[in-house]
């Protein structure tokens, strides 16, 4: 049978002959709107080649190049949330958490892990937007809290990766507690001189800015992420009046004092690395 058929508005494919593009195979980027295959586009790491925008990624593609050659030991996998206030909106707080599991196919908003980064030892926390919005709960804070521990015990520098739409509603003062716990323990990391680096990804805000993520020895940040405490629509609405430009972007946010640098995604490794070293270097010489 032919490929096409001819009808009063001219030739046109047969419906049943059409071939569809399989779907997965192109990346188009949500800025420039450049196509290109995602093969290709996980090896530039998740970066747009034409505009260098950083697409959100999680903790399995942060950990893939950040630990070396992809190898880690996980903290606490099985860790999971209960539901203290047995709370319900428009679906059970229960659901909610068993369809964010079914979906990612992980327990939770935060992953943790201890491994090598450039032959050196590192513990590296990092959120899970895809997890109900990379929010705060309970578990995130204790699984935070977890890897301080592992970090203190055998003195390894700590990296948190933030990206996380604040507190999770659904345990209200159990989450804001992890404020103060996390906090607690990164005081305890300065107390013993054992290095800590906050990563900043897009978005960053809530409770996680006000507490861990802005307390690092170096806050850095990707380009463009989005960093703030209330969203920028929400400031807009508050004060009434209209937003400078790129307010909340990693660059307003470095340009008035709150961020040490902004890192590109490939250089991040060896950023990070090199600011461990001069610490590790520091910390000889006050021997």
């Amino acid at each position: 049978m032919g490929w096409f058929k001819r009808n009063k508005e001219g030739i046109t494919t047969s419906t049943k002959d059409k071939k569809e593009t399989p779907e997965g195979l192109w990346h188009k980027c949500p800025k420039c709107k450049v196509i290109i295959s995602v093969e290709d586009h996980a090896k530039n790491l998740w970066v747009c080649n034409n505009c260098g925008h950083h697409d959100r990624i999680n903790a399995k593609e942060y950990f893939s190049f950040l630990f070396d050659e992809g190898k880690f030991s996980e903290l606490n996998p099985k860790m999971t949330s209960g539901d203290p206030l047995k709370f319900e909106d428009t679906k059970k707080y229960t659901d909610r958490y068993a369809a964010a599991v079914k979906k990612t196919g992980i327990n939770e908003a935060v992953t943790t892990g201890y491994g090598k980064m450039d032959q050196k030892d590192i513990v590296i926390a990092c959120m899970n937007f895809n997890f109900i919005g990379g929010s705060m709960g309970s578990v995130v804070g204790e699984k935070i809290a977890k890897a301080i521990d592992h970090a203190l015990k055998y003195r390894k520098p700590f990296i948190m990766i933030s990206k996380s739409g604040g507190a999770r509603m659904m345990e209200a003062a159990f989450s804001l507690m992890q404020m103060a716990k996390t906090s607690a323990k990164l005081a305890l990391l300065g107390k013993e001189g054992i290095p800590y680096v906050s990563l900043l990804t897009d978005p960053t805000t809530g409770g996680v800015t006000a507490s861990y993520a802005m307390l690092g020895d170096i806050n850095i940040a990707e380009p463009g992420a989005l960093i703030g405490f209330a969203g920028p629509r929400v400031v807009k609405e508050t004060i009434g009046k209209d937003l400078p430009e790129g307010f909340q972007t990693s660059e307003f946010v470095l340009e008035h004092g709150f961020l040490d640098f902004i890192v590109e995604r490939k250089k991040l490794k060896s950023k990070v690395s090199l600011f461990l070293q001069m610490v590790n270097s520091e910390n000889e010489e006050k021997k």
